[in-house]
């Protein structure tokens, strides 16, 4: 293991600002630094912001537009953004290249390139990032890093079958490295399983277990949902333990067990023979392997999610995803 910080992340959008949380390793208490300091790659998990812009929406008459004002893009309406958001969209659309390989910047693209549907990912993005406080720049490079993670090596996860849900045979498997006593994994939670309830034909979601130390009952949590899991009842187990997240110790895990129809002696005697202690580090090991050093970490068919966790992020990324496999791993031409 390195010497990095192992800590959980989120990134909470609070109004128009963004802030990266970490879960010390020592303390495993949360600390913050402005958007732009990102010091590991967890996977951060963005919190309700105000609604996003959709596509086809008709700005509100009578509004006197100030210079930042996001307009003219067809079929697409981004005024309703905070006006500090819609400045630094306005000059991403200005600075930024459309990742389709056209010869335009993203605005020229979306105004000039109607047809083409990668652009209008892009700019969907760069608002989702702009509206949760990221300045231009940031969202430059973190949309550069997230398209280059197409082209880079992706990682072989091996993943358990009965730690998965959705269609087995889909085309795209989201791998969460989790820890079931980080706030920022339960605030994670939600987000996924409403996406998996949207595309559980075209998406399988796999759990993997990635305690960290800080956390005093987060190793004998996973191995109690690997003891349910051999018992044919993982996903309950993983549900109640979030949902019991504040409140968990040795004898509320062996009652959420027994509640759940499995023995508390039994389950007792499981996690005295370490075998289920092994098996979580292995699964950790495999996570550290990758390059996980934060929770949640969440892989899309072996590449590493590097935006933040929101429905709209998972939703593009599908779409990228999708494209990319169909396309031999390139980009479809428009």
């Amino acid at each position: 293991m390195t010497n990095s910080r192992i800590g959980c992340a989120l990134r909470v959008v609070a109004a128009a600002v963004m802030i990266r949380a970490t879960c010390d390793k020592s303390h495993g208490s949360a600390v913050a630094s402005p958007a732009g300091q990102r010091t590991d790659g967890g996977t951060q998990v963005v919190a309700a912001p105000p609604p996003s812009p959709g596509e086809g929406q008709t700005p509100a008459l009578g509004v006197e537009k100030s210079p930042e004002v996001v307009t003219g893009i067809p079929g697409m309406d981004f005024t309703t953004l905070p006006l500090p958001a819609q400045k630094e969209l306005k000059q991403v659309l200005s600075d930024e290249f459309c990742y389709c390989g056209c010869p335009h910047s993203l605005g020229a693209c979306l105004a000039e390139h109607r047809g083409c549907h990668h652009g209008r990912r892009m700019a969907l993005l760069a608002a989702k990032l702009a509206t949760g406080g990221a300045p231009a720049g940031e969202i430059g490079v973190m949309l550069s890093k997230y398209y280059l993670s197409f082209r880079e090596r992706r990682q072989d996860l091996k993943v358990d079958a009965q730690m998965c849900t959705g269609a087995a045979n889909a085309k795209v498997t989201l791998v969460e490295f989790s820890d079931f006593e980080c706030p920022f994994c339960a605030a994670a939670r939600p987000i996924l399983a409403n996406f998996m309830k949207e595309n559980a034909s075209k998406v399988r979601l796999c759990f993997s277990s990635f305690p960290l130390p800080a956390h005093p009952h987060a190793m004998l949590a996973a191995q109690a949902a690997l003891y349910a899991r051999d018992h044919g009842k993982f996903w309950p187990m993983h549900d109640a333990l979030f949902d019991n997240q504040s409140e968990l110790s040795d004898q509320t895990i062996r009652a959420l067990a027994e509640k759940l129809g499995m023995s508390g002696v039994d389950l007792a005697k499981a996690i005295e023979s370490r075998k289920l202690a092994t098996e979580v580090l292995m699964q950790k090991q495999v996570g550290i392997e990758a390059g996980v050093d934060s929770t949640p970490g969440i892989f899309v068919n072996g590449r590493r999610l590097t935006l933040p966790l929101a429905p709209e992020v998972l939703n593009a990324t599908l779409q990228d995803e999708l494209e990319w496999i169909n396309n031999r791993n390139a980009w479809a031409v428009d």
